[in-house]
């Protein structure tokens, strides 16, 4: 009996059959070389049709050179698109999976500085204060747009893939001229749906009349915007009602969320401080609608699904046809093969951190992930399992936090005899600090996989027991690897009182107070998650910074969403501010700007400075002729996505010939 019947059903999109109800969305990678795709996307894609996905969906193929936006933006009507992206197409296709390509021009996100051209949109309006307004656009915009899109799909299709996705949605261009939010033309271009459809609709009949009713091509379109005067559900229907009256459409991928600097953008990458499953309200009306006026057409339903039983509830409710599992498969590609076959226990599930995808997507370089360091190394990287020692050691690991988990699992899962030392009581280190805050428990399902593939692989952990030079040399190990960790920077005033630590902020027998503020040097996702802990816990907070803003180094595909909640939970934001003293019940800060100073009444202070290495056993190991490998924190403190890829390196280097 299958576990998944509905996610079972093959399903045909106008002669591609997808063997289940299982794809991969398009999302951006940025693996692209030369505005092409690379080896990288190569076996990242061979690895997720490998995975037993039904259908994967390339990532936005941009159509000109003013939407190319960063280096690793991938074209397809560049020389050399066809060739490159049949490679892609071939690894997929060996695989038995098809392959479509996601067709787009991002208009007004893309602002020209890599390219040197101007940003193109409906009309002159930004989608951030920071950004520069677009050109709107006029009739030869239009027509070399359109000319783009037709050129860059016709090379799609040569190269082998087996459908197009065009993007109607994301608040990209052809959404802009859709949304009333960011079209406020006067011509036939504006004003009415139908004359805001009418720019898109050319676009999508033209490709349509291009390729022939033979081929599938479907649309990706935002039917919630999240914005006051932006595309609604109720507006949505409308749009896509019509759209189906006029071109045949093959698929519709219901999303949400538009580029607009706003919570908007925090609901496109849901994470975990979203619900368990939002967003699900969607897909259904649209696809009723389609089929009560006779056109049905199969629904897509994307954002946060992290396993096979919510597809399989969406699909056999009669809510959607189909399921995009995105940063699922980035954190494990073999996520609908494990779980057809009763393995759904050995998938690494995704946490919905947005730290190893979103966030390197901000920075434009090439994603991977926190829970699956193999994601963008797969042409490197084989499944520990595969990927065995040449000469099997006894390996000692010191520290079990996510370095030293992760690096004492690979070493094993590799051959390796391996041992763990944990000074504490459990594995985490600072996750299990995060896991401990509200809006934050996800990060618990990744430290029971780390403490589940540890049992399954045989490693001996020892809690409770303090390392030192002497008991490692004891021990005799072949190989030491050092993943100790990090302590707290404390900071102590001039008046003698010393501010907590985030650990003692969150720790439930700390008395805090009514009104706490929290001094943030990190801009990282310790101290902005603590706002929200705090002031659910039902505290007065006050976040304080001593630059221009909150949370620089985190990414606003989550920092977007948090801020409108904590503008909710009146959480008070105080930038350009230097802590100078705090005595009983008054803190004093200084402004930076103006060197005025200021005092907020306030209970308790805490201040969260970067963290320092706890590299002592490093130190005392020194004069050792076999140093001890190192991973994480006690190399230097970052985040817990350089943590893990670490201890999955040590872990890998071990038993190897030289």
């Amino acid at each position: 009996m299958a576990l998944f019947p509905s996610v079972e059903t093959p399903i045909s999109l106008n002669g591609v059959r997808l063997k289940n109800r299982i794809v991969v969305p398009a999302h951006t990678t940025n693996f692209g070389e030369h505005h092409l795709p690379s080896q990288r996307h190569v076996e990242y894609h061979r690895q997720r049709a490998r995975g037993g996905v039904g259908a994967i969906i390339f990532e936005a193929v941009r159509v000109s050179d003013n939407t190319l936006g960063r280096p690793q933006g991938v074209a397809g009507y560049l020389p050399g698109s066809v060739e490159a992206f049949r490679r892609v197409a071939d690894a997929v296709h060996e695989e038995g999976v098809p392959l479509i390509g996601q067709v787009c021009h991002m208009g007004r996100q893309i602002e020209g500085e890599f390219e040197r051209t101007c940003s193109l949109g409906a009309s002159p309006i930004r989608w951030s204060t920071t950004a520069f307004p677009p050109r709107e656009m006029n009739r030869r915009d239009m027509i070399a747009v359109r000319d783009g899109f037709v050129r860059t799909s016709l090379n799609l299709l040569e190269a082998g893939l087996d459908g197009l996705e065009l993007h109607w949605g994301h608040g990209h261009l052809l959404q802009q001229f859709l949304s009333p939010s960011s079209n406020q033309r006067i011509d036939e271009y504006g004003g009415s749906v139908e004359n805001r459809m009418r720019f898109p609709l050319e676009v999508l009949k033209a490709v349509r009349a291009e390729i022939g009713p033979e081929r599938c091509m479907g649309i990706r379109f935002t039917v919630e915007e999240y914005l006051p005067d932006g595309i609604t559900p109720d507006m949505a229907r409308e749009i896509i009602t019509k759209a189906a009256k006029e071109v045949a459409l093959d698929f519709v991928h219901v999303s949400h969320s538009a580029y607009n600097m706003s919570y908007s953008v925090g609901t496109q990458m849901a994470d975990m401080t979203f619900d368990e499953a939002p967003f699900r309200e969607f897909p259904g009306p649209i696809r009723r609608a389609l089929s009560e006026q006779g056109t049905p057409i199969p629904i897509v339903t994307v954002c946060k699904y992290r396993d096979l039983a919510e597809a399989e509830r969406m699909i056999a409710g009669g809510e959607a046809d189909l399921v995009g599992i995105a940063r699922g498969h980035i954190a494990d590609p073999a996520i609908v093969r494990k779980s057809l076959a009763g393995r759904a226990d050995e998938v690494r599930t995704c946490i919905s951190c947005n730290q190893g995808c979103a966030q390197h997507l901000e920075k434009n370089i090439a994603i991977t992930c926190l829970v699956n360091p193999i994601a963008g190394r797969e042409e490197v990287w084989a499944e520990p399992e595969d990927d065995r020692a040449d000469a099997p050691k006894s390996v000692l690991v010191v520290g079990g936090g996510p370095a030293g988990a992760e690096a004492a699992y690979v070493a094993a899962a590799r051959g390796n005899r391996v041992t763990l030392w944990e000074a504490g009581s459990r594995l985490g280190g600072q996750l299990a600090l995060a896991a401990s805050m509200r809006k934050r428990g996800d990060f618990e399902k990744f430290l029971a996989l780390q403490q589940r593939r540890l049992e399954l692989n045989g490693v001996r952990v020892e809690f409770g027991r303090r390392a030192d030079a002497a008991a490692i040399r004891e021990f005799g190990a072949d190989t030491v690897i050092l993943a100790t960790g990090s302590r707290p920077s404390p900071v102590t005033l001039p008046s003698g009182a010393v501010a907590l630590t985030l650990a003692e902020a969150v720790d439930p027998a700390t008395p805090l107070g009514r009104r706490i503020a929290v001094y943030d040097e990190t801009g990282d996702w310790g101290a902005f998650s603590l706002l929200e802990h705090l002031a659910l816990g039902g505290h007065e907070v006050t976040a304080i910074s001593p630059l221009a803003g909150l949370a620089w180094r985190t990414t606003i595909y989550s920092t977007t969403a948090t801020r409108k909640r904590l503008r909710e939970l009146r959480v008070r934001i105080v930038p350009l501010r230097r802590l100078v003293d705090f005595r009983e019940g008054s803190l004093e800060v200084e402004d930076v700007s103006t060197g005025d100073m200021e005092t907020l009444a306030i209970d308790n202070l805490v201040a969260i400075r970067p963290n320092m290495a706890d590299n002592e056993l490093e130190r005392a190991l020194s004069f050792d002729s076999d140093l001890p490998l190192g991973a994480g924190d006690c190399l230097a403190p970052r985040t817990a996505v350089e943590a893990v890829f670490e201890g999955h390196a040590a872990g890998r280097s071990i038993g190897r010939r030289s």
